[in-house]
């Protein structure tokens, strides 16, 4: 079942499709009377974005997509941590980063040994397939 749908047209002539504020037929970002309200939002939106862009570029911060990004986060994050003031809540961060960069080597060594074991299965080719199908029964 399809609910109600904002009745905003957009520049290209298609309805907005959202669902539209109670009792009118607007969403949040096409009422009237909340436009002030969704104005603030999409500048903060502006803003976060440009935040996430400045602070990404200074610490060197490109993602989580793989382990050498998580390892320059974690990198990062335990230089930032040496650089407080020495305290129990402190040494127990850099004793987390340390079993969390030790879990990260783990998995970059894993990924290492697998990509050596794909080439050499790969170097070898249907000679190893063969020799797998004499050993079955």
């Amino acid at each position: 079942m399809v609910g109600p749908s904002c009745t905003h047209v957009m520049p290209s002539g298609r309805l907005c499709r959202a669902t539209p504020l109670r009792d009118e037929p607007f969403c949040f970002w096409h009422s009237p009377e909340t436009a002030e309200e969704a104005a603030d939002a999409r500048r903060l939106g502006g803003l976060h974005r440009r935040k996430k862009k400045t602070v990404g570029a200074a610490f060197g911060f490109r993602g989580l997509r793989t382990v050498e990004d998580n390892q320059a986060l974690l990198e990062t994050a335990a230089i930032e941590t040496l650089a407080l003031e020495n305290s129990v809540g402190r040494n127990r961060a850099l004793a987390g980063y340390a079993s969390i960069g030790a879990k990260l080597i783990e998995v970059g060594d894993l990924e290492d040994r697998l990509a050596v074991l794909e080439a050499a299965t790969r170097a070898a080719g249907p000679a190893v397939e063969a020799d797998e199908r004499d050993d079955e029964p």
